[in-house]
């Protein structure tokens, strides 16, 4: 028996196919991602089974065929062709906002997804086209159930004084609080480190940091503080998104006469690692570039980074691990370093050998012999946390 963990984004769909029993859930059994579904793209799909070398289809589409209904049906032949002694269970779907109804896993209904419409506008790089995947998941997999697992339920344990903004109660009342994002990878972050760190039931600091990024510190595993608020542009810097602004600022703005969909471009797409850098929102070609404007958005980066976990590290009272995941987390030693270096004051000492060999493959410890504070690079699996949840629902 199996689930097949999904994350529909706007041209892409990544998948992986988790074998499950009534205790547990396996490793992915093969992963892939299709890409290239967006207008005039050129859409490929590329998998591997485990411990297999990957291999690429291109898809053809038809001019009158949707692009993503030709990547479901190339999809089902691919799980057909080549895992057909696997019966799949369910479809488990990444959802990014869960809002104030959803704080736990749940089967999709009508229902359920046009409550859960009502916050595209909160998460509108991701959470449109989160639905749009379950609808045509459903469609082409109509006897399977469709899963919503959301990434602001891991979050359900913030205290009031974390959720609630400084703004007239009424609004407070209506449902405008801070919520936080990236909770299936912290979710499986924390495993991880249940595992591997007896000090990880302390105070520990998780940094997700990729195109999207934030921070959330736990104790006993549990979500105490977050960088990401009410949307998930608050809180650190990322790629295209700005993080936080002074809202002073989109106010000067509307002054200026910018309108409401110009704003949402600037602070989702035109912001962060490209709006500063003016070049690219990709760690990996800033790196590259010999730019001083470049240059300037690492090392802003890497300052917001810094900023914010001494801001969590107050609201634990302390730092016993800090834990690195994500695209930038797992692959970028610089940055690691960068940040290792400037926490020296709570007792982080990075190796640099140690540093150097992480590279995300593996979970790997870089914290030197000396260091008061364990440091940890670990690789993300969102899905296999959204196949957990499924089995545990159904």
């Amino acid at each position: 028996m199996s689930i097949l963990a999904v994350n529909v984004g706007s041209s892409s769909i990544k998948f992986a196919l988790y074998s499950v029993s009534e205790k547990n859930v396996g490793d992915a059994e093969m992963s892939g991602a299709i890409e290239g579904l967006e207008p005039s793209g050129h859409a490929r799909i590329q998998w591997a089974s485990k411990g297999e070398a990957k291999q690429n289809v291109t898809i053809t589409i038809d001019a009158d065929q949707d692009p993503f209904e030709a990547a479901l049906s190339k999809l089902k032949q691919l799980l057909q062709a080549h895992y057909s002694h696997i019966t799949l269970q369910a479809i488990a779907h990444r959802v990014v906002h869960g809002g104030t109804l959803y704080t736990s896993s749940i089967v999709v209904t009508p229902e359920v997804l046009s409550q859960l419409a009502t916050l595209n506008s909160l998460a509108p790089l991701h959470q449109p086209h989160n639905l749009a995947g379950i609808v045509a998941f459903t469609e082409c997999f109509p006897q399977l159930k469709q899963v919503a697992c959301f990434d602001t339920a891991f979050h359900r344990t913030l205290s009031p004084l974390e959720t609630t903004f400084a703004i007239d109660r009424k609004l407070t009342e209506q449902g405008i609080r801070r919520f936080g994002f990236h909770g299936l990878s912290y979710q499986y972050i924390t495993q991880v480190l249940k595992q591997i760190s007896p000090r990880s039931a302390g105070r520990t600091v998780m940094a997700h940091l990729g195109n999207g990024a934030s921070l959330c510190a736990t104790t006993q595993h549990e979500s105490r503080a977050t960088t990401m608020g009410f949307s998930a542009v608050d809180g650190l810097m990322m790629g295209t998104r700005s993080g936080a602004l002074d809202p002073g600022v989109l106010l000067y703005l509307l002054e200026q006469g910018w309108d409401h969909d110009a704003i949402e471009k600037l602070i989702y797409k035109q912001s962060g690692l490209l709006g500063v850098s003016g070049e690219s929102a990709d760690m990996r070609v800033l790196s590259t570039s010999n730019s001083e404007a470049a240059r300037f958005a690492i090392d802003l980066f890497t300052h917001r980074v810094v900023r914010d976990i001494g801001a969590l590290t107050a609201c634990v009272e302390g730092l016993d691990v800090l834990a690195f995941t994500g695209g930038i987390g797992e692959h970028d030693s610089e940055c690691r370093a960068k940040v290792g270096q400037s926490l020296a004051y709570l007792g982080v000492s990075i190796d640099s050998a140690r540093n150097q060999r992480a590279n995300g493959d593996t979970v790997q410890p870089i914290q030197s012999d000396s260091s008061r504070v364990e440091v940890w690079v670990i690789p993300t699996d969102e899905g296999r946390v959204s196949a957990q949840e499924t089995m545990a629902l159904l």
